[in-house]
This record gives C-alpha cells, sequence and structure tokens, in this order.
C-alpha cells in the first residue's frame, strides 16, 4: 500500500531553498545628497521669492501710473469747467424792460448780455473786465496762479416756483449772488493742488510737483490778420480780455519707489527743463514723474466791448 507525504512547510517543498528571514533596515543619504538637496530647495525659494519681489515692483508701478492719471483726468476735468464758462454772461431777455417789470418776455422784445452786476441781497459784484481771467506766474503766499470767474443768475425751472441758479465754483459752491468765482494754486509745502471757491478753500489734487499756466492772446483781432500766441500772465499785463485760450500744465508723481536707472529725467513744464528723477529730494525721490496738459477755449470772450 502506496503513503502519501502531506507537505506542510514551502522548504519541504522539492527544489525550494530554505528562505533565511533578514532583519529589517533603512538606508539613509550620504552627506553630499543632503547639501544637494537643501541648495536645490534654497534655490527654488529664491527664484519664487524674486518673481514675487518682480511681480510687486510692477503691480505698484501700474497702480502708480494709473492713480496718476486718474489725479490728471479729475484736475483737468475741475479747471476746464470753470475756464469753459470764464465770463460767462446773462442773456436778459427783455433788456429794454424795467427790472422790477415780471411780465414775461414777448417775441419782439430786444435782448441783451448784461455785462456787469451789482446783487443788492449781499452787495457782490461782477465786473466783466476784471472778474473774467486772471493770473500770477509767481504767486505769493496770498495770491493765486490762476482766478476764473463768470456771471451768478438764476433762471426759471419748471421743478421749482423760484428761480434757481445752477452755477457752481470748483468745490460745487453756488458762490455770492453776482460771482462765481473759482482759483487755483500749488502749495509746495504739501505739493498739494489748492482751489479756493468763493473764500472756501481745499485741495484737490495731491503729489503735484509743478503747476504752470500759459495763456493763449490774440492781437490785431480787428486787423482781418489777428495774431495767435503763448505768453505768461506777466506779459498779458491788464489784456485778459485779449486771451481766448488757457493752457494748463501739471506734473503728478507716484507713490511707489522705483528702480530708475541713473540719469532719469522727465521735460518739465517749461518744455526745455530736464528734472533728475534720481536726485529729487523726499518725497519725490525715485518716484514715477508724468507730465499733463490741456488747452481750454475761452467760449464767452469777445460777447463783450
Amino acid at each position: 500500500m502506496q503513503r502519501h507525504h502531506r507537505i506542510t512547510r514551502l522548504s519541504d517543498m522539492p527544489g525550494i531553498k530554505h528562505l533565511k528571514k533578514r532583519p529589517a533596515s533603512q538606508r539613509g543619504v550620504t552627506l553630499i545628497e543632503l547639501l544637494v538637496g537643501i541648495t536645490i530647495g534654497l534655490l527654488t525659494i529664491a527664484v519664487a521669492m524674486g518673481a514675487l519681489m518682480v511681480s510687486r515692483g510692477v503691480s505698484g508701478t501700474v497702480s502708480d501710473a494709473s492713480e496718476i492719471q486718474q489725479q490728471a483726468s479729475y484736475a483737468f476735468r475741475v479747471i476746464g469747467l470753470q475756464l469753459r464758462q470764464a465770463g460767462s454772461l446773462k442773456l436778459k431777455l427783455a433788456a429794454a424792460k424795467d427790472p422790477s417789470d415780471t411780465t414775461p418776455p414777448l417775441v419782439g422784445d430786444p435782448v441783451a448780455f448784461e455785462t456787469d452786476y451789482t446783487d443788492t441781497s449781499d452787495g457782490s459784484k461782477f465786473v466783466l473786465a476784471t472778474d473774467t481771467l486772471s493770473g500770477k506766474d509767481a504767486p505769493s503766499s496770498s495770491e493765486y496762479a490762476l482766478t476764473v470767474g463768470y456771471r451768478n443768475y438764476t433762471e426759471p425751472v419748471y421743478t421749482s416756483a423760484s428761480e434757481q441758479s445752477f452755477q457752481r465754483n470748483c468745490l460745487g459752491g453756488n458762490g455770492s449772488g453776482a460771482l462765481v468765482q473759482s482759483r487755483f494754486v500749488l502749495n509746495t509745502d504739501t505739493n498739494e493742488l489748492r482751489c479756493d471757491g468763493n473764500g472756501q478753500v481745499q485741495p484737490i489734487v495731491r503729489n503735484v510737483a509743478n503747476f504752470q499756466v500759459r495763456y493763449l492772446i490774440q492781437t490785431a483781432a480787428g486787423s482781418g490778420n489777428p495774431n495767435m500766441r503763448y505768453a505768461n500772465a506777466t506779459t498779458v499785463g491788464t489784456n485778459w480780455a485779449q486771451v481766448f485760450g488757457v493752457e494748463v500744465c501739471l506734473v503728478l508723481y507716484g507713490n511707489e519707489p522705483i528702480d530708475l536707472p541713473a540719469g532719469s529725467t522727465y521735460i518739465d513744464c517749461d518744455g526745455t527743463t530736464a528734472v533728475n528723477m534720481t536726485t529729487l529730494g523726499a518725497p519725490r525721490t525715485r518716484r514715477m514723474h508724468m507730465v499733463f496738459r490741456n488747452v481750454y477755449q475761452l467760449r464767452s470772450q469777445g460777447l463783450a466791448g
């Protein structure tokens, strides 16, 4: 009778060698491998930090440029609104009637511009020859570089039982009874462009490096061949009625210091002076500077006189 042997162990199987169990072990890295790993990690961090700093610098420069342009746009909008209305007058629809006559004007009534006016309620005056426009090239602490004025008056409004005035100065105020006046000057202590609206003073733009005004005057108007040329306030003298346009120049600077190459310059408002941005004193040192110009036509010049 044949016997069958049961194989109970793997080592009992034919052709299988006995396997010895080795103790568990962990192989470490050498010092060179550790140093290489640390070096690669530090290089990665350095590259990431450099990219972050470059990104922050670019973002700050773009933000600065955007803010400067927005401030220039706002300043020109405020100044332009006043200059375009300089010397504007009230059109009397019934010039021949007595001011106390409240009857509505008729189609055949003559009309005329009211040049000079005195408001009896507050004693304020508007004189076309002196209140329309004036300026100073180098204003003192109590003077202004640019002064603009026009006639304040009321007119009928269908939503109101009484007449209303829609004229506003540079600060949004209504002005006096006869005159709406706006005066502009650069405060060199705070680098702010300030506006005086009928006695109320308030800064409208900050970070202003320069504020200059030139005037476009017209001479020989009656000769049929008028001459137009730029002049400063000193050259204009008392001939403000000959000014038909005003050029305003603003130099604004940013808040973020930027890495400027040595000798980086911009051309100032006079069109010739090169200003080195790397040698300017605080707070303008190594700041972005941008020059803006705009020319405004005085629409009401020539209506009288």
